[in-house]
């Protein structure tokens, strides 16, 4: 899952967890890709140092999130950060709320932990393992105050549309994980992709549009510069805010 406006958009590469063409099994479709990056000497001290306090081990069973976080507290989930700079934005203007933040990518944990060490972040927790099965083994249903989706990998080509995170059985699980009253925030460069999601999103019995159509971006979301750049060459962004009824 590429979500995060950090990151560019993943390369045609072969699917993670594909057998070999000679063995005659389906192949298995994954919405992410790992996507090679060197993790710079700063990222690998912060894995060191910070990665024992603010890193997660993935497991089959929903853990005390409390306990995690060491505090009761309302729990967003972000899937795909790329490289933390929204996440650690966020998480430092919302110290009430705390953040448990999924990436497959090793140079992002790394870079996000990083940022956590220098701003003294302490409401955030890294899962480095695929969302959908922390989605589906850890995280009760109810039990999310919010969820962010930020520039997921839109996957242009037609044939690569179904590796698309926001597909009606992620939605579903996702919107059965919110709280009543609980938002899902998504945001995309990729203007095919953003009617996409609004189709989906629209059609989920459990959400509700906070907006007519597109919402305006919510004030907590920065710009970051992947953005920035894409809006001086006139690309345009898409924020969709549905809440759980």
């Amino acid at each position: 899952m590429n979500q995060s406006q950090d990151k560019t958009h993943a390369p045609d590469a072969p699917e993670i967890g594909q057998p070999p063409g000679e063995v005659p099994h389906p192949r298995v479709i994954r919405t992410f890709v790992r996507r090679a990056g060197r993790t710079t000497l700063g990222q690998a001290r912060a894995f060191e140092t910070l990665g024992p306090q603010f890193l997660l081990p993935f497991q089959e069973t929903a853990p005390d999130l409390a306990a995690l976080f060491g505090r009761e507290a309302p729990v967003i989930l972000e899937i795909g950060f790329g490289m933390g700079e929204a996440t650690a934005h966020i998480a430092g203007l919302m110290p009430e709320k705390s953040f448990l933040c999924c990436e497959v990518h090793e140079p992002g944990v790394g870079a996000l932990l990083k940022r956590i060490g220098e701003n003294a972040l302490g409401n955030i927790r890294i899962l480095q393992h695929d969302a959908l099965e922390v989605v589906d083994q850890m995280l009760p249903l109810g039990s999310l105050a919010g969820i962010h989706i930020f520039f997921p990998d839109p996957w242009h080509k037609l044939r690569h549309n179904k590796r698309r995170l926001i597909q009606p059985p992620v939605v579903a699980k996702l919107a059965a994980r919110l709280a009543p009253g609980a938002y899902l925030h998504c945001a995309t460069d990729w203007e095919p992709y953003a009617h996409q999601m609004m189709t989906v999103l629209s059609a989920e019995p459990l959400l509700a549009n906070t907006a007519t159509d597109f919402a305006p971006r919510p004030a907590y979301r920065p710009l970051t510069k992947f953005e920035n750049r894409g809006l001086r060459l006139g690309h345009g962004v898409w924020d969709l805010v549905f809440t759980r009824r």
